[in-house]
């Protein structure tokens, strides 16, 4: 019998081993006992290693799960695969509304608590980060990899096992990946708007044609810089500005040879259209500096008041001529302009525009050939940009705009979009986003491969070949992922309603016979056909990236065999009792808060 102390109670809730003669505790299912210490004699009461409240899943159970969320998360956007893409409308708790078919778009707005889940849906956020195209090709893939995975740990297949035949499959398909891919001209706009056009095709925005992908090209080249060394930055995060403004047709986008930011004069009688500005760009507040903390000042007469006053408008004055010195059209600073500096630099007819963004005023910066000046007393002749054609303020809608444009070799710029409504623009804006990263991949990383699931299908029958080869076990792994790639070509001929078995069937024939690298599928009719000869292009990086995430994704999922989620309660005053777990807890949920 147990000591009095142990909390397993009743009549048959502990029993002796034949053999040894020793106690045996029978666990009670609520309770997590890890780990056990018989006493001698007086019987010691059991040690409980684990919170009580401690949920674990372990060995099979846990790959199963695991498997099971990668799956659940896949489904979920299969079906935003192709030119034939649903949409997906997803209301946030805000009560906000996305309509989407970007992959990271809608994984980005939906709260998961499973951590495979949450591991999946990371993939997809790096995918986006890395090379901005692919989002759903790499949940899809992951996904499909895990599942091909289920057989083989039916088959008491270890999954170390599992794992190297799914790594050394992933060096193969980079190999084989390498010698189908093939060069671009990088300088021939058709070749590289094609290739744009084929990535954001499958997007909400293919209806309005090229219009998309031209100003995509147009913005990447523009901000594209060639350093010293040879290499190309290009930085369309911070330098290629979207402006989004509702209402006006969607034929009016376009991108500007310069930029445009939100804000007017500060004066009405301030010039409002001024051809080839001299521009000097500011940090600093052209008001009079206020004392850090509270400052008293007493005056015994009311001379020394007016002496206080005349001293700010002289200071004032002066920073006014430093400006005026160089001989400026306009005048932007990101801080405040007090009353009397605009009086004065209305009197030298300059126009001014205060409180502009860190962010903005770089853009203008790179635009305009102008250096950013910190301190007015520094300002000097080479200081002063002056590449700018064209400097005017335009009302659209209900808001000013000023427009910097008509610019000499301008290496930032604002793209406008008009649209008839929020959504409409917030859809454009992440295609046009998918589409800077294509062009992006290309100029820097000028390779090609077939797209429409030729890709796929080509590495799939290469692996089957090389699969006959491998000894043991490990032939089994190697197999599936050859089998998993087959799930893009799959899922574009279910997106659009085509007979998925006889078309498969067809593709599969078509790439195990020699030079059958380029047939795939045509997304809009569901059949067969020769994707380089229609267009259909995808960026070496995307693809490379794309397989080597989902691959590795998988692996590192399968190699999980125990999932501890730790419930931790807070203890009730003091070294007193812990509360118990609270009967209808989600897996993990306090600890996601």
């Amino acid at each position: 019998r147990f000591g009095s102390s142990h909390s397993v109670h009743g009549p048959r809730a502990g029993f002796r081993c034949r053999r040894s003669g020793c106690a045996v505790a029978r666990l009670v299912p609520h309770q997590l006992i890890a780990m056990m210490m018989q006493g001698g004699g007086g019987g010691q009461p059991g040690v409980f290693v684990l919170n009580r409240n401690t949920q674990r899943e372990q060995g099979r159970k846990a790959q199963l799960t695991n498997i099971q969320a990668g799956k659940t998360v896949a489904s979920i956007v299969r079906t935003t695969l192709g030119p034939k893409a649903m949409l997906k409308m997803l209301l946030d708790p805000m009560g906000g509304i996305v309509m989407t078919n970007d992959g990271n778009a809608i994984l980005r707005e939906i709260d998961v608590t499973h951590p495979a889940a949450k591991n999946m849906i990371e993939l997809s956020r790096a995918q986006d980060e890395e090379v901005g195209d692919g989002t759903t090709s790499v949940i899809i893939l992951a996904g499909e990899m895990l599942g091909v995975a289920e057989p083989l740990l039916e088959k008491k297949l270890h999954p170390t096992l599992i794992v190297s035949g799914y790594m050394q499959a992933l060096d193969d398909a980079l190999k084989e990946l390498r010698s189908i891919a093939y060069e671009i001209d990088v300088n021939n706009p058709t070749a590289v708007s094609e290739i744009v056009r084929g990535a954001i095709d499958t997007k909400f925005c293919s209806r309005w044609g090229p219009l998309i992908s031209d100003m995509a090209i147009k913005a990447t080249r523009t901000v594209c810089i060639t350093r010293p060394d040879g290499r190309k930055e290009i930085d369309i995060k911070r330098y290629a500005k979207v402006e989004k403004i509702s209402g006006g047709e969607l034929s009016e986008c376009q991108v500007l040879d310069g930029v445009m930011f939100n804000k007017d004069i500060t004066h009405p009688r301030m010039r409002r259209i001024i051809k080839n500005p001299r521009v000097v760009l500011l940090d600093c507040p052209l008001e009079y500096k206020k004392g850090e903390s509270q400052t008293n000042v007493e005056i015994t007469k009311e001379a020394d008041w007016e002496k206080l006053l005349q001293q700010e408008e002289d200071e004032m004055k002066k920073v006014c001529e430093d400006i005026i010195k160089v001989k400026p059209d306009v005048v932007i600073t990101e801080k405040g302009v007090s009353d009397l500096a605009q009086h004065f630099l209305l009197k030298a007819n300059i126009s001014v525009i205060r409180r502009i963004r860190k962010t903005d005023n770089n853009r203008i910066a790179r635009v305009t050939g102008a250096q950013i000046c910190n301190r007015t007393e520094e300002l000097t002749e080479n200081m002063v940009g002056t590449k700018c054609g064209l400097f005017s303020i335009k009302k659209i809608g209900d808001e000013y705009f000023t427009f910097m444009t008509e610019c000499e070799d301008p290496k930032a710029c604002s793209v406008l979009l008009r649209g008839a409504s929020r959504d409409v623009l917030n859809e454009i804006e992440r295609n046009l986003q998918d589409a800077f990263c294509v062009a992006r991949n290309i100029i820097l990383e000028p390779r090609m491969l077939p797209g429409g699931g030729a890709t796929e299908m080509e590495l799939a029958a290469r692996l089957k070949e090389k699969a006959k080869a491998i000894p043991g076990t490990r032939q089994y792994a190697y197999r599936a992922v050859a089998d998993a790639l087959e799930v893009i070509p799959r899922s574009l001929v279910h997106n659009c309603g085509g007979d998925v078995v006889r078309v498969m069937t067809d593709l599969r024939a078509r790439h195990a016979a020699t030079g059958g690298v380029n047939w795939g599928i045509d997304g809009n009719k569901g059949t067969v056909a020769d994707v380089k000869a229609l267009g259909i292009m995808d960026t070496f990086a995307v693809k490379q990236q794309t397989l080597r995430t989902s691959v590795e994704a998988a692996a590192m999922l399968l190699r999980i065999d125990d999932i501890i989620s730790g419930i931790s309660k807070k203890k009730r005053g003091g070294d007193g009792p812990q509360q118990p777990a609270h009967e209808d807890e989600t897996f993990g949920d306090a600890r996601d808060g």
